[in-house]
């Protein structure tokens, strides 16, 4: 990792919530506020805002944990600003406390986790696990 990435690099933000960010299962709109998979993109978006610059060429991160609390509403038309801030950071993993909040109250808490991989290995692994589900679904329609 390039120098520079320490406890205190931050992130910032602000998404207007829309009509699409909203909880809908099977077709029914749950509650007309952002969803809590909306809200922990846009965390995810603000972590990864903080890790990349200080990649180095080879290297690529990759979301290994995520602890987060959604705490109050955003309704649709309202900004609500995202802020990652690192706190944490080893060789292998980027620690981020992750917050959204609007300008009456905080939306979401937690932190985000990314961990810290070679590129070529990781690109490396995907295409070999793809190459096995290919086979096995070749497999599986052999049979038909």
């Amino acid at each position: 990792m390039k120098e520079g990435l320490v406890p205190g690099v931050e992130a910032t933000f602000t998404v207007t919530v829309t009509e699409e960010m909203v909880p809908v299962f099977d077709g029914e709109v749950i509650h007309p506020v952002m969803s809590t998979v909306s809200m922990v993109y846009y965390m995810e978006k603000a972590g990864r805002y903080v890790l990349a610059p200080h990649l180095e060429e080879h290297e690529e991160g990759s979301g290994f944990a995520i602890d987060i609390k959604h705490v109050g509403p955003a309704v649709i038309g309202q900004e609500v600003t995202f802020r990652a801030v690192c706190v944490e950071v080893t060789e292998k993993r980027v620690v981020c406390k992750v917050m959204a909040d609007t300008a009456r109250n905080r939306v979401g808490v937690g932190l985000f986790t990314q961990a810290i991989f070679n590129k070529d290995e990781m690109k490396r692994r995907f295409r070999q696990l793809q190459a096995e589900i290919d086979r096995q679904s070749e497999d599986g329609r052999v049979g038909e």
